[in-house]
């Protein structure tokens, strides 16, 4: 009978060199899996795969080796932090309900933050009219400061008023304001504030094809590193924790596979989650169900208690597709992978997610992987 190989550990690509040397000099055949081949040492969520016969073998191994367990010392708990973009609209407000209720499931703590563009026109100004030129340009920046603030003071009142009533959980909850682009500045913020996941709301259907390209929210998806989860105004909950079907769209790609470890980790304080899982090709091809099957099963490997099963997309236009699966499934939340990709790629040829993004009133989560 043929010796499988399963997955000993998910590692960075550093730490699983270090791991296939020291199972190598024990005589144990190592496998390294999901390799960015350009840059290795960036690679996200490397497998570390072995013979199921050496199984019993590297477990004692690791148990014994010292390394394996500095790691696990190293590794201190962190307090989650969950970021909420706002521009004080009423899908805002639904974003913040959303985040605060998964900071409380999870015991973490909120930055909501407004970034507010400033706009600078250069243009030629007679030397006689320089000052009053400044003078005005201060007295619109400063008005613009104070219309913010008072914005997010409004947006706090709303928030700590809920939390009296009981209407939200108590958590602990900060703001922050930044001058600039909105979309580079959550962007660059998010890069100093790591958070576990960025909650955004977005308008849905009601979007304009035209704001296809510039939406913050959409480019948001594109560029961040970590999960974002973003909320339409029309979606029927408040709290993750009413989500009860959730579709997890796959390429048939190895990103995927980090993709849904990421997903998993967002979704791990739920009970009661169906995942469903689905193909976003729907050309006809028999292997898709052979696929998708396949596909399952080895997520049921890694995750044994979680409830998932599969469905074929009907054949057509992809998005309409994806309606009539949410629609027959009762989908409340799509997952799936979009990997960076470069401006050129942004503008001309949209990712999957900012087209969802558009087309659907239904919350997506979406998990950015580098591969």
């Amino acid at each position: 009978m043929e010796d499988k190989l399963i997955t000993l550990a998910i590692l960075t690509f550093e730490k699983a060199q270090i791991l296939r040397t020291i199972l190598e000099t024990e005589g144990i055949d190592v496998y390294i899996h999901n390799v960015n081949q350009i840059q290795p040492v960036i690679s996200a969520g490397v497998r570390v795969r072995i013979k199921e016969s050496d199984l019993p073998h590297a477990l004692r191994i690791i148990e014994d080796n010292h390394w394996f367990e500095e790691k696990e010392e190293e590794s201190t708990p962190k307090t989650q932090k969950i970021l909420i973009p706002v521009d004080f609209s009423e899908y805002s407000f639904k974003a913040c309900e959303v985040g605060i209720h998964y900071a409380h499931k999870v015991g973490g703590e909120v930055m909501i933050m407004h970034a507010y563009f400033a706009p600078y026109f250069p243009m030629a100004v007679p030397m006689g009219d320089t000052l009053a030129y400044q003078v005005s340009e201060e007295e619109t920046l400063q008005y613009q400061m104070v219309q913010v603030k008072k914005d997010m003071e409004n947006i706090r009142t709303h928030i700590d008023r809920k939390m009296a009533a009981g209407e939200l959980p108590q958590v602990p909850y900060d703001y922050t304001l930044r001058e600039g682009l909105p979309e580079e500045e959550i962007l660059a913020f998010s890069k100093e504030y790591h958070p576990s996941l960025v909650v955004m709301g977005t308008r849905g259907k009601s979007q304009k094809d035209l704001d296809l390209i510039g939406s913050v929210t959409g480019e948001v998806i594109d560029l961040n590193h970590g999960p974002v989860i973003a909320i339409p105004e029309n979606v029927k909950f408040s709290d993750l924790n009413q989500v009860k079907n959730i579709g997890f769209a796959t390429s048939f790609r190895d990103r995927d596979l980090v993709a849904f470890d990421q997903f998993m980790e967002v979704i791990q304080p739920f009970e009661n989650v169906h995942i469903h899982l689905f193909n976003i090709s729907t050309s006809r091809n028999e292997w898709n169900e052979i696929r998708l099957s396949g596909v399952k099963d080895y997520f049921l490997k890694h995750y044994p208690d979680a409830n998932i099963t599969h469905t074929v997309l009907k054949d057509g236009d992809l998005l309409d597709a994806i309606d009539s699966f949410v629609h027959e499934k009762e989908i409340d939340m799509i997952a799936l992978s979009s990997n960076r990709r470069n401006i050129f790629a942004r503008l001309f040829n949209p990712s999957i997610a900012r087209k969802m993004l558009f087309h659907t009133d239904t919350a997506l989560l979406v998990m950015n992987t580098t591969n």
